[in-house]
């Protein structure tokens, strides 16, 4: 099984029922909340669908020290639940941190237990806290996991107030594309808590437990997909309120009041986003919520992660502007430069001005004056004489024997009439790659509409379109002048500002261009672009085809996935 690098595993969740105090502020690395010494992990409320199978089996009696598969040594305890246990650990042959669960090998859920983590394993998506080793080696079953030092779990985020909106869109965002990830590949969580959420220190989420968190709890469910997406808008519900959107409290959150059932979260707190406030209540809609604006209920992550989307993106707030420090003067300029310093007490003395010295008045001053002004006069005059002269001999030359100025002769060149540079129309356009991508929107890229986009799909793992053999080439619009033009500049409105792009054109005698073998001139070289691409030609390029040839997507939504696209397109060239 692959290594990966070092992060952090899941080793609890916190279920807890205790309101929010200050010992949620006793978080470990990798978010197991403590309470009184103690691993907070406590029962979660069953939904409808969902059961827990009860276990019988002790937790295998270990200690700090221990080595399993002389490797991983044990460090530190930090749960002890239902027959197994939760240490951080280190790997010795890596020499890394590690999260390990250690269950005995007749357990009744370790089989369980080792088909999730090898299933969750397979999955391989950045997006979640990933399982690097899962081992039945004699009478012990252990599964181990990443350790993320530097991410704190949302339950202590959450622990300081609810989150801005746009950290609020980028959890709901994130939990829901990779959630709905996991269930193309038959894999649920059924465990999604405050605590199973961890954000890094660039702003990510990461999801911990994923499949593996049940099976250590023996939660099952009819309806995993239900079950997640309400799990993805009861977090959304949190990071809104800094209330848990069920009566009883939880993961360090005071519950709804009782008896009113589940309050819209701008009931709960003044200033909630609507938007999101309505998407909230949407996702919860399978525990008997009605959405504000009657849209239908998500029912699974990937109607939830669509319907982030169709959502007018929220930026993040304007940095808070620092006034600089007021100026302060140095010791020189202040006239204290080489000087010592005055002695505590002593009277402060200002130094007495010296006046600048007085102008030329000396006999040889003056001489020195008449001089200078003399040289001055004197070359203004032989600077007059040569103008003069200069321009009588171009009269001269310019005229004829009656003394008629004369034209001179003009070449070829000089009696062409310069050409006003204009806006090409576009004849036609199409997208470029192995595989066109949303090649029906081609045509919103040169419709002379802003408002309108040819945009890509939204792509993961990496920003070269996902390093998927399909799109090696990368992807763009070829643009078709309907004949062969000289161009002189290429302008294009980006998506974003972050594309890799480049601008390249066909051969003059080219009558079609697809791959770009074909499009052997270039008009720009591979840079990374603003929002807008200005392009200006030294010299014109004779062509009938462009191709805007995009290579690397910038990221969307803050980092995890990417897309690009381009919503208008301009050439411009001589006019006819």
């Amino acid at each position: 099984m692959a290594e990966r690098s070092t992060a952090a595993v899941d080793v609890a969740d916190n279920g807890g029922e205790q309101p929010l105090v200050a010992d949620a502020a006793k978080a470990t690395a990798d978010g197991v909340d403590t309470q009184n010494g103690r691993a907070a992990d406590g029962p979660m409320p069953e939904k409808d669908g969902e059961r827990r199978n009860a276990a019988s089996a002790a937790a295998p009696e270990l200690h700090s020290g221990h080595k399993l598969a002389r490797r991983y040594r044990l460090e530190e305890c930090v749960t002890r639940l239902d027959g197994f246990s939760s240490w951080r650990a280190v790997d010795e042959k890596l020499r890394r941190a590690v999260g390990v669960h250690v269950l005995p090998a007749d357990h009744p859920r370790a089989r369980a237990v080792l088909a999730a983590a090898r299933s969750s394993a397979l999955l391989g998506d950045p997006r979640f806290v990933q399982v690097l080793d899962a081992v039945e080696d004699s009478d012990l079953v252990y599964v181990v996991h990443e350790w993320l030092p530097d991410a704190t779990e949302l339950t202590a985020v959450l622990a300081s107030g609810p989150l801005e909106p746009h950290d609020a869109y980028q959890l709901v965002s994130q939990v829901s594309q990779a959630m709905a990830a996991a269930h193309r590949e038959g894999l649920s969580h059924l465990r999604l808590t405050p605590s199973a959420i961890l954000r890094t220190s660039t702003g990510q989420y990461r999801i911990r437990g994923l499949a593996v968190n049940a099976a250590l709890r023996g939660i099952t469910s009819d309806t995993p997909q239900r079950a997640d997406t309400e799990a993805i808008g009861a977090l959304l519900y949190a990071a809104l309120t800094q209330r848990w959107p069920y009566e009883n409290d939880a993961y360090g959150l005071s519950g709804l009041p009782k008896g009113v059932g589940l309050l819209p979260p701008d009931q709960v707190r003044a200033g909630v986003h609507r938007g999101l406030g309505e998407l909230a209540m949407r996702a919860l809609a399978n525990d008997g919520a009605t959405a504000s604006r009657q849209e239908p209920a998500c029912t699974t992550p990937e109607e939830l992660a669509k319907a982030v989307a169709a959502m007018p993106r929220i930026r993040p707030p304007e940095p808070a502007f620092t006034p600089p420090p007021e100026y302060q003067q140095t010791t020189y300029q202040q006239g204290s430069y080489g000087r010592p310093p005055t002695r505590p007490g002593a009277p402060v003395t200002h130094p007495i001005p010296v006046p600048p010295p007085p102008p030329l008045q000396s006999r040889t001053g003056r001489v020195l004056k008449w001089g200078v002004a003399a040289l001055l006069i004197a070359a203004l005059g032989l600077g007059s004489w040569q103008l003069a002269d200069t321009l009588l001999d171009r009269v001269k030359g310019n005229s004829g024997s009656n003394g008629n100025p004369t034209q001179p002769a003009q070449t070829g060149e000089d009696q062409k009439p310069v050409k006003e540079i204009t806006q090409l129309p576009i004849s036609n356009a199409t997208v470029f790659g192995k595989e066109p991508i949303k090649a029906e929107d081609v045509g919103r890229a040169v419709d002379k509409n802003p408002e309108t986009a040819w945009v890509t799909k939204m792509f993961l793992f990496s920003s070269n379109f996902g390093n998927l053999d399909s799109y090696d080439d990368g992807s763009g619009i070829i643009v078709d002048l309907g004949s062969v033009r000289e161009v002189t500049g290429v302008e294009a409105d980006m998506y974003s500002a972050g594309h890799k792009v480049e601008v390249r054109a066909a051969a003059a005698e080219a009558t079609s261009a697809r791959s770009l073998s074909q499009f052997p001139q270039e008009v720009s070289k591979l840079h990374v672009a603003g929002k807008k691409l200005e392009i200006k030609t030294g010299t014109p390029v004779k062509t009938r085809f462009l191709v805007i040839h995009i290579t690397n997507l910038p990221a969307e939504n803050g980092g995890g996935s990417w897309r690009g696209g381009i919503s208008e397109i301009r050439v411009f060239g001589p006019a006819d």
